[in-house]
């Protein structure tokens, strides 16, 4: 089925052009999008679909150079991730979660089309544009190696879950993570150099989320978040840190549950 399937099917999956996705819950329910981040893919999401698709219908999709949406042509810009997003929504307003990257994808939609999108939940998404960003995170020092992509993606991966579990991969699982290494690269790159959305052109609700067991980094990107955007509400996943969305989706699908209430009705329409 293409992209953006509706209906009473409680789940469907659908491709267009090298874009997946997948959506579930009911069809006549408010629509929720997840939003991946840097080297992840639709399924690091699954738990917190599942929290939210027996009253919500939900839509998860490997972005652009990921899982099941790689290989991929690119661009890896912030102009082509909000077009995905926009093909994935296919006319339909929704509340959308965006974890790391993926908050900005969400914000940068808001901010180009405020009518597209009733809310936006970020959780501990990268500012890396910012003169104050620190360099020393995953993302920076992956790109500060200017090296083979491949490389790169490997050195961000085991930067994130530890050279003993990297290692424990199956060859097969490595060798398409490092392939993702152009997506990330080319997406982390510009970000570094392009600020993708203006807070003052935001004028949708928006939540900012961080783990209360994160870095410093995020907490204070997110305090920051909150600070620009007006009217942005700033809340701690107690005990989480950067993959909160995973761990700790009953906390986290609260939040996108409270959204849904402020800005859809319950039909799913605005």
């Amino acid at each position: 089925m293409p992209m953006g399937c509706g209906g009473a099917a409680p789940r469907c999956h659908g491709v267009s052009a090298a874009l997946w996705s997948e959506e579930s819950g009911p069809g006549d329910a408010a629509l929720v999008v997840l939003v991946h981040g840097s080297m992840d893919r639709a399924a690091g999401l699954l738990k917190l679909s599942r929290r939210l698709d027996e009253r919500h219908r939900v839509a998860r999709y490997d972005r652009r150079g990921y899982g099941r949406s790689a290989p991929h042509p690119g661009p890896f810009t912030m102009d082509g991730q909000v077009a995905d997003l926009m093909t994935v929504l296919a006319g339909r307003r929704a509340v959308v979660l965006g974890h790391s990257y993926g908050g900005n994808v969400a914000l940068a939609l808001a901010a180009r089309d405020p009518m597209a999108i009733a809310g936006v939940v970020t959780y501990e998404s990268p500012q890396s544009w910012q003169p104050w960003w620190p360099g020393s995170t995953a993302g920076a020092a992956a790109l500060d190696a200017d090296g083979d992509p491949a490389d790169a993606a490997e050195q961000f991966m085991r930067r994130l879950v530890g050279d003993e579990r990297w290692e424990r991969l199956p060859e097969r699982t490595r060798t398409a993570r490092r392939r993702e290494g152009v997506a990330m690269v080319g997406e982390l790159r510009d970000l570094r150099r392009h600020a993708p959305w203006a807070p003052a052109a935001i004028t949708v609700p928006v939540v900012a989320l961080y783990g209360g067991h994160g870095a410093a980094h995020h907490r204070l990107g997110m305090a920051h978040l909150a600070e620009v955007i007006p009217g942005t509400g700033l809340v701690e996943i107690a005990g989480a840190r950067h993959f909160g969305p995973n761990t700790h989706p009953d906390a986290v699908a609260e939040v996108i549950e409270a959204l849904v209430r402020r800005t859809i009705h319950p039909s799913g329409a605005p």
